[in-house]
C-alpha cells in the first residue's frame, strides 16, 4: 500500500509539474506583446524592432514626453474621457428604464421591440455610418464631442438592454409586492430596490460602454475633422503614416490609452463574473 501510494504520489506530482509548465509558457506567450510593447515604449527610436529581447536597450521615457509637448495627447485623452463617460450614464439610465419596463411590463409591441433590439446586433456598426453621418450632420453635430454622445449611447442600447433585462427577471417579483403593500411608488421600488440590487449587471454594462466609446475609432475619425476635437484612438492614428510608422510614440501612447481600460476592469472585477451569470439565465 505505501510503495503504491508513493507511486500515484509521484506520477500526481509530476502531473502537477508539467501543467504548471504548461500554463506557464502559455501565460509567457500571451504576455510576450504587452512586454514587447513596454519595450518599444521606452525605447526612443521610432523604428520596427524584430529583436526578441523584451528589454529595452536603452530605456528612456523620450517617448512619454513626445507625446505630452508635441502632441495634443491631454486634450485628446478629455475629448475620450467626456465622450465615454457621458456614454456610461446615459446608456445605464436609458438601457435601466428600457429593461426594467420590458422585464415587469406587458404591453403591445413589446416582443416586437425586443426583437428589433436584437436584429441591430446582427449588423455591424460601420453599416450604419452614412446614415449617422448624414443624422449628426442634420443636427449640427459634427466636430462635436455631442454627437459622438448620441451615438455611442444608441449603438450600446441593445445589448445593455437585453443584459440588464436578463438580470432584472432573474429579481423575484414578491420583493417589489412587499413594497407596494407597504406603500411604496413604482419609482422608488426602481431606484431603491432595483437599481441596487442590479449593481453586477449595470457594472457589466458600464464596462461595457465605457470600452466601445472609448476605443472606438471608425465613428470618430468620420464625424471629427478638427485636430483638437479628436478622440485617443483618431489621434493614435495620426501616428501611423502611409510610408513610416512612429513605433515608439504609438507604443508608449498604446500604453497611456490603455491605463483607464485596465483600472475600471479591476475596480469593477468583484461585480463582473455574477453580472455576466446572471444576465444570461432569462431571455
Amino acid at each position: 500500500m505505501d510503495r503504491n501510494a508513493t507511486v500515484t504520489g509521484k506520477r500526481l506530482a509530476n502531473a502537477r509539474l508539467l501543467s504548471h509548465a504548461v500554463l506557464i509558457f502559455v501565460t509567457i506567450l500571451t504576455l510576450y506583446p504587452v512586454i514587447w510593447v513596454l519595450k518599444m515604449a521606452f525605447t526612443p527610436v521610432q523604428g520596427f524592432s524584430t529583436s526578441l529581447n523584451p528589454i529595452p536597450s536603452n530605456p528612456s521615457l523620450e517617448n512619454f514626453v513626445y507625446l505630452f509637448r508635441e502632441t495634443q495627447f491631454v486634450k485628446w485623452g478629455i475629448n475620450s474621457l467626456i465622450v465615454a463617460a457621458a456614454t456610461t450614464l446615459v446608456g445605464i439610465f436609458f438601457s435601466c428604464t428600457a429593461a426594467y419596463a420590458f422585464s415587469r411590463f406587458r404591453f403591445p409591441g413589446r416582443k416586437e421591440m425586443l426583437l428589433g433590439f436584437l436584429v441591430t446586433q446582427m449588423f455591424p456598426g460601420v453599416m450604419m455610418m452614412i446614415p449617422l453621418y448624414l443624422l449628426i450632420s442634420w443636427l449640427g453635430l459634427l466636430d462635436s464631442l455631442t454627437g459622438l454622445i448620441l451615438v455611442y449611447s444608441t449603438t450600446s442600447l441593445p445589448f445593455s438592454t437585453w443584459m440588464l433585462k436578463g438580470y432584472f427577471d432573474t429579481i423575484p417579483k414578491d420583493l417589489e409586492e412587499s413594497a407596494i403593500m407597504d406603500g411604496a411608488t413604482r419609482g422608488m421600488i426602481f431606484w431603491k430596490i432595483i437599481i441596487p440590487l442590479a449593481r453586477p449587471a449595470i457594472a457589466v454594462v458600464a464596462l461595457f460602454s465605457f470600452m466601445s466609446a472609448w476605443n472606438e475609432f471608425i465613428l470618430a475619425a468620420t464625424f471629427m475633422n478638427q485636430e483638437s476635437m479628436y478622440t485617443l484612438p483618431v489621434g493614435l492614428k495620426m501616428m501611423v503614416g502611409q510610408y513610416s510608422t512612429e513605433w515608439g510614440h504609438f507604443s508608449a501612447a498604446s500604453l497611456l490609452v490603455s491605463f483607464p481600460i485596465v483600472a475600471l476592469f479591476f475596480y469593477l472585477q468583484q461585480h463582473l463574473v455574477s453580472g455576466l451569470m446572471a444576465g444570461g439565465v432569462k431571455g
